[in-house]
């Protein structure tokens, strides 16, 4: 969606050292884990290549996790020919990405925890640029730039505005490193405790399989702001990956039906975290960065384009629209049951009880978000 003209210049000056007394997780000496999660052998070749990208790291991570979503083959094949130098966990939460990524921070063994796509691949200097952003005891996140890799080229209607819809960074985020509200899901990382100590991502909401659901991690994040209100989520656009798209996503009925899940996705966010927190990004996305570039595309004479950007909105507003008509019955059942549990202890696969009851890790109501990128992220 758009710039977010409240994303504030990261002040760089704790880079270059002084009095501060450093935290016990601050800069490159903090340990790091790094974690992928995959969900089907059909995107093997992917894997293995994002798996190759994290061993050449010029600072390498201390520990790598493989977390498999409830996927016997593919837990099978990597256990068979990815035995080194990383370990390989089956997803024991509830299916699908949120259950993945909890399993993987009650397992991580580092005082920091990022978060690669299995279709993504990291730059060489990837973890580097990471870890020298936690070196402010402030900072709670790092989350880094999102390459396209488009397999068969950008569509020629295709506005870069929108690159969120395949789970990349978009015209409009800040172009240096600058405090934001949210992180897109393919590169980003945290603090661990303090994301265990939220109670981890949300198992209803998030990708499971190919439902192209998501806002997961945007909820995570707003949950951070509001329990640390001094708290910074840092985007350090040095911190680069690559995300392959493949042809399948660049049709324009992908393109509508991603917009149209993450509005409803959105509407789940905003009952969880409220409107002021959960839509702040997306004002300022929609009264600046849209605007200017349907501008920007009729002065161009690209009709498509444009056209694109109006049906783009359009669809997320329909899309939130609907999720908010459903919500009512959504919260009554989120009361019975719960979603955001301590992330040790596991779900069953098919989303009864935890085995653990919660601890006090709720959803936080209200909150004020540091500002930064829309919520919109990877799919």
């Amino acid at each position: 969606m758009t710039a977010d003209r409240s994303a504030e210049p990261v002040d760089r000056s704790s880079d270059r050292g002084g009095d501060r007394t450093s935290g016990p997780a601050d800069g490159p000496g903090a340990s790091l884990t790094v974690v992928i999660c995959a969900y089907t052998v059909e995107r093997w070749d992917d894997l293995c290549a994002a798996v190759a990208s994290v061993h050449a790291q010029h600072r390498p991570p201390d520990e790598l996790l493989l977390v498999v979503d409830h996927c016997p083959e593919l837990l099978r094949l990597a256990r068979q020919r990815l035995s080194t130098g990383l370990r390989i966990l089956a997803n024991e939460q509830r299916r699908g990405l949120s259950g993945a990524r909890n399993t993987a921070l009650g397992a991580a063994r580092g005082e920091l925890i990022a978060f690669l796509d299995d279709d993504a691949t990291a730059a060489p200097d990837w973890t580097a640029h990471l870890l020298a952003g936690y070196r402010a005891p402030e900072v709670l996140g790092v989350g880094g730039l999102v390459r396209p890799w488009w397999q068969s080229g950008r569509p020629g209607w295709f506005p870069p505005e929108f690159d969120w819809v395949v789970g990349c960074s978009y015209r409009g985020l800040p172009r240096r490193a600058a405090r934001v509200r949210n992180f897109i899901g393919a590169n980003m990382s945290f603090r661990r405790a303090e994301a265990l100590a939220a109670g981890g991502f949300r198992t209803d909401l998030g990708r499971v399989g190919r439902r192209p659901l998501g806002c997961e991690e945007t909820e995570l994040c707003i949950r951070l702001a509001a329990r640390h209100p001094g708290a910074v989520l840092r985007y350090e656009p040095s911190a680069a990956v690559r995300h392959r798209v493949p042809p399948a996503r660049t049709t324009f009925s992908y393109f509508a039906a991603r917009c149209f899940a993450e509005g409803r996705s959105k509407a789940a966010v905003v009952r969880h975290d409220g409107a002021a927190a959960g839509l702040a990004s997306e004002r300022a996305y929609l009264r600046h960065t849209v605007p200017a570039a349907v501008l920007r595309s009729l002065r161009r004479w690209r009709p498509a384009t444009a056209a694109a950007l109006c049906a783009g909105v359009a669809l997320t507003a329909a899309g939130y629209l609907t999720g908010s008509a459903g919500g009512r019955t959504g919260r009554t059942a989120l009361r019975r049951t719960g979603a955001v549990r301590p992330v040790t202890g596991g779900e069953p696969a098919d989303g009864g009880p935890a085995r653990d009851e919660p601890t006090g890790a709720r959803p936080t109501t209200g909150g004020r978000p540091t500002g930064g990128a829309p919520t919109w992220g990877a799919p």
